[in-house]
């Protein structure tokens, strides 16, 4: 489903910018863009099967960097195909685990649970890709990671998370929002705010000065 931006941005593109799509359902990430000014044309979701690339990315022995770049360039590539001339925004964020596992968004209670309970009292990497398509070619990708580590909390209070949160646990890897609730899972938190949240943004911003999608 194809939408537009839900206000007007505080900048506007420089006369003759490509548009720019959205090719992510992420809530998160549109409210970032939103909130730094950045005009959207469109958001539209790619309908990428993600578990099944996935699944051949991990058995091709890709590493989490490699997985969450093939991942967003798959969601722009689609995307692009529909939008001649626009600028694309692919992303992606892989979550992997102290034991080098693979996490994805639990599919309920019992899954967040187990998630968080693998995660507590170690240290996991959120990897956040995000690359800009036009017309079939990559014109800027960049990729970072930061490192986040759980305090060792007990069960009743991981049944008192789990009941405060309520369903949004299922809307994120690993069970938690770190600008939100989940802040109390942690004792420590290294890397940039804004990778966290799934979307390099800095460099994003420079990129798109560059093409004219917002002003220098």
């Amino acid at each position: 489903m194809v939408t537009t931006a839900d206000s007007p941005p505080l900048f506007g593109s420089r006369p003759g910018a490509p548009p720019l799509v959205l090719a992510s359902g992420s809530t998160v990430r549109r409210a970032l863009l939103a909130a730094a000014g950045v005009p959207l044309a469109a958001v539209e979701p790619a309908s990428v099967d993600e578990g099944m690339l996935r699944e051949s990315l991990r058995a091709g022995g890709a590493t989490t960097e490699q997985a969450a770049h093939r991942l967003a360039s798959a969601k722009a590539e689609m995307v692009a195909t529909r939008h001649p001339g626009a600028l694309v925004l692919g992303a992606d964020q892989m979550l992997e685990t102290a034991a080098g596992d693979w996490l994805e968004k639990p599919a309920g209670r019992a899954a967040a649970r187990g998630q968080l309970q693998v995660l507590r009292g170690t240290t996991h990497r959120l990897v956040s890709a995000a690359i800009l398509v036009r017309d079939g070619r990559a014109v800027w990708q960049a990729v970072d990671d930061a490192r986040l580590t759980m305090r060792p909390f007990g069960d009743d209070f991981l049944e008192t998370y789990l009941d405060a949160v309520g369903p949004a646990v299922t809307s994120s890897v690993g069970g938690y929002h770190l600008e939100g609730l989940g802040v109390h899972l942690f004792s420590c938190v290294a890397g940039d705010h804004f990778t966290i949240l799934g979307l390099p943004m800095l460099p994003l911003l420079t990129a798109l000065r560059s093409h004219g999608v917002s002003p220098t």
